[in-house]
């Protein structure tokens, strides 16, 4: 037979009146502050200015992605939920500044922790989080996001790439934001 030994613990009983009404009164207290409800989805509550929100690939002014397919942002997230594939930027499909685009960018949102870490990462700010937060819905497969779903829209005055860079500018002139609009033989195919 196995002896488990055992401490008596003792139990002072019930609080005095007075310890009693100090812990009453913090529920007391706010039985007449206001209530901060809020009658979504009709009326949204406005997001703190840092809140961490859906993800988005930003554009340079002329429309070109800014985004290298470097693939830090994946190696940074901890929740491996950011997959990127590289590709080569060519002549006739010049979907970035430089040498290569991101090919392939998914983000599963499944996984997402909303950390920010790959917003660090990234080189080129060309991932950044907005303030939209109504991610739900009724499929798993509608929660990865593909690059499609994440590229920033066109703006007045840029063109959908694939396009060449501004003339007589180089990647370098991309990153210091030297080019600010699209040049009329971008267009040209």
């Amino acid at each position: 037979m196995n002896s488990v030994p055992f401490t008596e613990v003792e139990q002072p009983g019930p609080a005095s009146l007075a310890q009693q009404a100090k812990g009453f009164w913090v529920t007391f207290s706010t039985m007449f502050k206001k209530n901060q409800t809020v009658q979504y989805p009709d009326v949204k509550a406005p997001t703190a200015p840092r809140f961490h929100g859906r993800h988005q690939l930003n554009r340079h002014p002329d429309g070109l992605e800014k985004c290298i397919g470097c693939e830090l942002c994946a190696w940074a997230c901890p929740a491996d939920a950011i997959l990127v594939e590289g590709g080569n930027n060519t002549p006739g499909n010049q979907m970035s500044p430089g040498e290569r685009h991101g090919a392939v960018y998914q983000i599963n949102y499944l996984r997402c922790i909303f950390c920010g870490l790959c917003v660090e990462a990234c080189p080129t700010r060309a991932l950044t989080m907005t303030n939209e937060y109504e991610l739900a819905d009724d499929k798993r497969e509608k929660l990865i996001f593909e690059k499609e779903d994440l590229l920033a829209p066109l703006r007045q005055g840029m063109l959908a790439p694939p396009h060449p860079m501004y003339p007589g500018m180089t990647d370098t002139n991309y990153y210091n934001g030297d080019v600010k609009e699209a040049h009329p033989s971008q267009g040209e195919k």
